[in-house]
């Protein structure tokens, strides 16, 4: 299937990719529950109805919710939502419990990893995942921890003083000199300290120099944390979709 557009539903946002020519050429962001916004969207990119949709995501009911959109339309519409769907080997007991948007994170890495040499996808999102690919190609599991956004969240939610504060967007000054500055410093740093950490782990464990990969909507604000040369694709999971898709044709 040679798609028109790929969508990827995450917890917070949903990601529409226009393809044309082998590639995705044009992304937007689109909130939940926003029919309006979807009908707009469509409108801006001049969608023919019969456009060829690819969706997949973590959010199971908005990702049918926009599957349903485009069918309504008089769309094709394909839900991925199965590890046995996508071209990849998933080295794990339940290939089907890993979450669909990692394994098309690693889809797309093996796009453009060197033959024979491993890779590591970082997809810094409202979780932020750490996964392992081998150089064979398949998929080997990782890590999941907190995002930027969850872990500010979880300091306010679960203490009695501490303020909602914004999500860091960049590297933050140091030392935090208030308690909003403070909090700044300690989330981003947890977050960009354990990617860190989990990488050296697996240099060491796997012995083995990965092409690193990094990714999701927090991704740029954590780049100049990563002290090797690091593979920044935004658009990642897209072409995951979309590769997954002409790989299904």
């Amino acid at each position: 299937m040679t798609p028109d557009i790929v969508v990827d539903v995450g917890n917070t946002s949903i990601k529409w990719g226009r393809c044309a020519g082998g590639k995705v050429v044009e992304v937007c962001s689109l909130p939940h529950r926003a029919l309006n916004a979807w009908r707009e969207q469509a409108h801006d990119w001049g969608l023919p109805e019969s456009a060829a949709w690819v969706v997949t995501g973590v959010h199971p009911g908005q990702r049918d919710a926009v599957a349903n959109f485009a069918g309504l339309r008089g769309g094709r519409v394909r839900v991925l939502d199965l590890a046995a769907e996508l071209p990849i080997q998933v080295k794990l007991e339940k290939p089907d419990h890993v979450g669909v948007d990692r394994l098309l994170d690693a889809v797309a890495a093996n796009s453009r990893r060197p033959a024979g040499v491993p890779a590591v996808v970082i997809d810094a999102g409202s979780a932020v995942t750490v996964d392992w690919v081998d150089d064979e190609g398949a998929f080997c599991g990782g890590a999941i921890m907190p995002g930027l956004r969850l872990m500010a969240l979880a300091l306010h939610d679960y203490t009695a003083l501490l303020p909602v504060i914004d999500t860091p967007k960049g590297v933050p000054a140091v030392p935090g000199t208030a308690t909003p500055s403070a909090m700044e410093v300690g989330v981003f740093w947890s977050v960009a300290g354990g990617i860190a950490a989990i990488l050296d782990a697996y240099r060491r464990h796997f012995d083995a120099s990965p092409t690193v990969f990094l990714t999701g909507g927090d991704s740029k604000a954590l780049l100049d944390t990563l002290r090797q040369p690091v593979i920044h694709w935004p658009d990642m999971t897209l072409e995951g979709i979309r590769l997954t898709a002409e790989a299904l044709a």
